[in-house]
């Protein structure tokens, strides 16, 4: 029968050469060259630095400093014993400064780097996910395409069979010429709807190569999993499994955890401008003159001096400098903990929608199979009828059109539904599987 080679689409994919990526080779190799995660390591690396730097906050500096001066006097008469018009002087020191205590401020700061260092990891990590996700869908979109452009073709192949069965009835008389030229244009329709349906996939394929830095001229083609039927008619895991897993790895929900973490030491760095800081300074210095008589090397041990110094700064008024830090930082940290609340029920809502598209389209893919089977039934049956002249053109006409709707909507359902089910198992923490 003319229909009844509609269901035997999907299965394994072609042998006919080239490599063809299953969706764990795309996720890895997109994880490996996309430029947004290596933007995101290169943040990683960043931040570990900032982490480095605010360590050395918790200990002395020491610098060492030289300064050297030339001077000349063009009108020296010598009376005094030296005729040198041109004199040298330079001073060296090593100088040592150490905040001893500023309320905790160079701790908390420190606290506060490593807090940013982890969420830049959760940002890499939601950059990840994100573009898995994007993976996932333009996959499962070329599948579904590359289904139904099997599916126009034999539509295509049909309507051939339909226009040439016609040409002969109309050379016998048992046809129209009106209804001959109708059976033409159905071809010609099909033929351009396989031809659109063909610069679709080419155009999803296009943008899944994209997302994986591949070259424009790149071969490229998907590998199709063995039974996508199966795929679809999965087990549905429970809404508030995924949700309860989702919350404890999802990162956007530990990137607004964190938040609310960096703003409470922020909160503690704004408190500390209330509170004295106690610092220690000390250096070493010596200088050097000519003019004077003495060797340079007696000079520097001559004018060796040294000093050591204790600084209490207290804060008395400072314009409500603080004071307005403290109450910014305050709110900050109540902005911090309702955007929590909000990504918590932003998840809740977009798994509960995945969870719902997932159930309702396996229903309809169940009706789906059973309506192609009764449109294939009928279609033959009518086709049969057409040949024998029992049925015209537009009972024809509208029979395949049924025919193609019913399938349409079987693709539509069954991927829609896999492509849900995959995201469920994703957010609680599964790899996507495909195969």
């Amino acid at each position: 029968m003319a229909a009844a080679c509609f269901l035997m689409l999907g299965g394994h994919a072609a042998a006919d050469g080239g490599h063809k990526w299953t969706l764990k080779e795309c996720v890895d190799y997109a994880l490996e060259h996309n430029v947004s995660i290596a933007t995101g390591r290169l943040s990683i690396l960043s931040a570990d630095e900032d982490v480095k730097e605010a360590k050395t906050g918790l200990f002395p500096s020491l610098s060492f400093s030289t300064t050297h001066q030339g001077g000349y006097r063009p009108f020296a008469d010598g009376r005094n014993g030296n005729a040198d018009k041109g004199s040298y002087s330079g001073d060296y020191g090593l100088n040592a400064a150490w905040t001893v205590w500023n309320g905790n401020a160079n701790r908390n700061k420190l606290r506060q780097q490593k807090i940013i260092a982890r969420q830049e990891a959760a940002a890499l990590e939601q950059t990840a996910d994100n573009i898995q996700e994007q993976i996932l869908q333009l996959y499962v979109q070329i599948l579904y395409v590359g289904e139904a452009v099997k599916v126009n073709e034999q539509i295509l192949e049909i309507s051939r069979q339909n226009a040439a069965r016609g040409s002969e009835m109309y050379k016998v008389g048992s046809l129209s010429k009106a209804d001959l030229a109708q059976l033409d244009a159905q071809v010609a329709s099909d033929e351009y709807n396989c031809t659109n349906m063909r610069g679709t996939l080419e155009d999803y394929k296009q943008q899944l190569k994209y997302l994986l830095r591949l070259d424009y001229d790149t071969e490229f083609d998907i590998a199709v999993p063995y039974s996508t039927d199966g795929q679809a008619l999965t087990v549905v895991p429970p809404v508030n499994e995924v949700l309860a897993c989702a919350l404890e790895r999802r990162p956007e929900i530990k990137n607004a955890r964190l938040y609310v973490d960096r703003s409470g030491v922020a909160l503690d760095i704004a408190k500390a401008g209330r509170k004295p800081t106690v610092s220690l300074s000390g250096g070493v210095g010596t200088n050097s003159m000519s003019g004077t008589g003495a060797a340079w090397s007696q000079q520097l041990k001559s004018n060796l001096s040294g000093s050591l110094g204790v600084t209490l700064s207290v804060p008395i008024f400072d314009n409500r400098a603080a004071k307005t830090s403290i109450s910014k930082a305050e709110f900050d940290l109540r902005q911090s903990k309702l955007e929590v609340e909000d990504a918590r029920s932003s998840l809740a809502l977009t798994i509960q929608g995945y969870w719902i598209n997932a159930t309702t389209n396996q229903q309809r893919f169940r009706a789906a199979v059973t309506s192609v089977e009764s449109a294939e039934a009928s279609y033959d049956l009518l086709g049969e009828q057409f040949r024998l002249g029992l049925k015209n053109i537009v009972e024809l006409t509208s029979a395949k059109t049924t025919l193609l709707n019913a399938q349409q909507s079987r693709l539509e359902s069954k991927y829609t539904a896999i492509l849900y089910l995959q995201l469920l198992n994703f957010y609680k923490g599964e790899e996507f599987n495909m195969i």
